[in-house]
């Protein structure tokens, strides 16, 4: 499976209004600071200390805008 590794402070920059539930990422101990990483299906993965964990989905042509505002691409 290929990722782009991004941190929360990121992902608030490519998360559209309204395309993922913010309070469900709260709960889930994204913070700023966290590290995270998307698929090309738009699953968001938390690293925790030992694993990935699931933590949301984006929806919608999120590709382009993660690439864009991250200027990594798939690895």
């Amino acid at each position: 499976m290929q990722f782009i590794e991004l941190t929360g402070k990121t992902l608030l920059d490519v998360i559209n209004e309204g395309e993922i539930d913010m309070g469900q990422l709260h709960r889930a101990g994204v913070n700023g600071d966290s590290i995270l990483r998307i698929n090309k299906f738009g699953e968001i993965e938390l690293r925790s200390r030992d694993e990935w964990v699931m933590v949301g989905g984006l929806l919608g042509n999120f590709e382009e805008r993660l690439r864009k505002i991250t200027e990594l691409d798939w690895l």
